[in-house]
């Protein structure tokens, strides 16, 4: 049986003038596609959308958005059962880390993918997710291909396993911004993201500098092709300085005392001793009485 089978993929890869997509994806998945339209499709970017002999304009848009519920389902789940102490927090951190644009577009670099896309933007431009988003697409042909757990199987031994240290990427602090908010709500200290000026490079990718403010101090300052990556790095640069320097931290801590009372959020008086109560008042206007009257008898 295997030797029909492999006679049956080289007459295709023979014949076929798909032959070097269907060499990829047998290279990949270890079999030939049985619709390889769906994976010529899932290639195609939305710059170089098509028409079809129906009159629809396809691309990959619609195989991306199925593929990335099928790669969060298969994440999601090889995360569970690989870590099994692992809480709801750590497992959805960890997911996020795995499938989110900058792991899917290295990934996507790493099979050759890219080698293979049909477009008419400029694919390694910085904030550019053409990558990530035709391997998520992908996945969504092979779902449609082949079934869910040859797609599961597809994605765990042949993308995560061989290309992602799963100890490692649990490890790396990703969301700096979100532990430096957390941080800030903790200690009632106010933050501000502002953004300071936008340049652009020799590619006229938009680069974008920003600055996290904290308790009006500054914090830190970061730059990227993205106001979220920018924020991300200034957020970073912050939280690093909050760790290094008890000095900072305590004037960030004094600062939002201050604030806190101007505002009237905290009431900013002299502790005052409890009045005492009557009856120790009473007894020591009777002892203070009873020495008075001593003094005048003597």
């Amino acid at each position: 049986m295997a030797f029909y089978d492999t006679l049956f993929i080289a007459i295709k890869l023979l014949f076929s003038k798909d032959k070097e997509l269907y060499s990829f994806c047998y290279k990949q998945l270890g079999f030939c596609p049985r619709n390889i339209y769906l994976y010529k499709l899932a290639l195609r970017h939305r710059s170089a959308t098509c028409k079809t002999n129906s009159g629809m304009f396809v691309n990959n848009e619609r195989l991306e958005f199925l593929g990335d519920a099928v790669l969060n389902l298969v994440v999601a789940d090889m995360l569970y059962k690989r870590f099994e102490k692992g809480r709801e927090g750590f497992l959805t951190n960890t997911r996020s880390k795995i499938v989110q644009r900058e792991t899917l577009n290295k990934l996507a670099d790493k099979i050759h993918l890219t080698d293979h896309l049909k477009y008419t933007h400029p694919i390694h431009s910085h904030n550019c997710c053409m990558g990530g988003n035709a391997l998520e697409a992908f996945i969504g042909a092979v779902y449609l291909d082949r079934g869910y757990d040859i797609c599961a199987r597809y994605i765990v031994k042949k993308l995560i396993i061989p290309h992602i240290n799963l100890k490692k990427i649990a490890k790396k602090e990703v969301n700096f911004k979100s532990k430096l908010l957390e941080w800030c709500q903790k200690n009632r200290i106010k933050i501000e993201f502002n953004l300071v000026s936008t340049e652009y490079d020799e590619e006229r990718n938009p680069i974008f500098h920003s600055v996290v403010m904290l308790a009006g101090l500054e914090g830190g300052t970061g730059t990227g092709y993205t106001k979220k990556e920018s924020h991300q790095n200034a957020a970073k640069e912050a939280y690093a300085r909050i760790d290094a320097s008890d000095n900072f931290c305590e004037t960030l801590l004094e600062r939002a005392v201050a604030s806190a009372v101007e505002n009237g959020a905290v009431e900013n008086t002299e502790f005052v001793e409890p009045e005492e109560e009557e009856s120790v008042l009473e007894e020591k206007e009777t002892l203070s009485g009873n020495t008075a009257s001593e003094t005048e008898k003597e």
